[in-house]
């Protein structure tokens, strides 16, 4: 558990019980502009992905993690993908439920991130790609120490058209 002046979270893996709230998120459209999901995923098919993971960052190149609250909620989901150990580096992506927004769990999740990368993995890197329309991710990445290093011209699709992103990095 990680602990800071704002909030607590847990980050822990994924467990069977979490397979309604995987659909709920993972089917909820106005996420998908800001990822890499653009089609619903069915209960079953999210069934064979809890069952299919290994739990090994190396094997699967990436780890799904559930946020919790003190309360022992599930606030949202963070990733860690595209992991990639040659190069020392990975990608992360944090979604914290409507109702739980504002109340620092997304900065306190990316503290217990950035020392998880450090610490666990060993990267040199953390890195994520956001829309420039999503100006508080962004303020909220750059309040994290993020650098954004590098503008994506047309980089994300939203259904409609394609918009800009901001890579944002932090090195640890």
């Amino acid at each position: 558990m990680y602990n800071d002046s704002k909030s607590i979270v847990l980050l822990r893996a994924v467990e069977p019980e979490d397979l309604e709230l995987l659909y709920k998120i993972e089917n909820d459209f106005n996420l998908w502009d800001v990822g890499i999901t653009n089609v619903p995923y069915s209960k079953f098919m999210l069934h064979e992905y809890m069952s299919s993971i290994t739990g090994d960052i190396y094997t699967d190149k990436q780890v799904r993690l559930m946020i919790e609250n003190e309360e022992g909620n599930v606030v949202g989901i963070t990733d860690v993908v595209d992991f990639n150990p040659s190069h020392r580096r990975a990608e992360i992506g944090i979604v914290i439920m409507k109702e739980f927004r504002h109340k620092g769990y997304a900065a306190a999740t990316l503290r217990y991130l950035k020392k998880y990368a450090s610490h666990i993995l060993h990267l040199r890197q953390i890195y994520a790609i956001v829309p420039n329309n999503n100006a508080r991710s962004i303020s909220l990445f750059e309040k994290s120490g993020f650098e954004s290093d590098a503008k994506l011209k047309n980089w994300l699709f939203d259904g409609e058209k394609y918009v800009d992103a901001t890579l944002m990095q932090y090195f640890l």
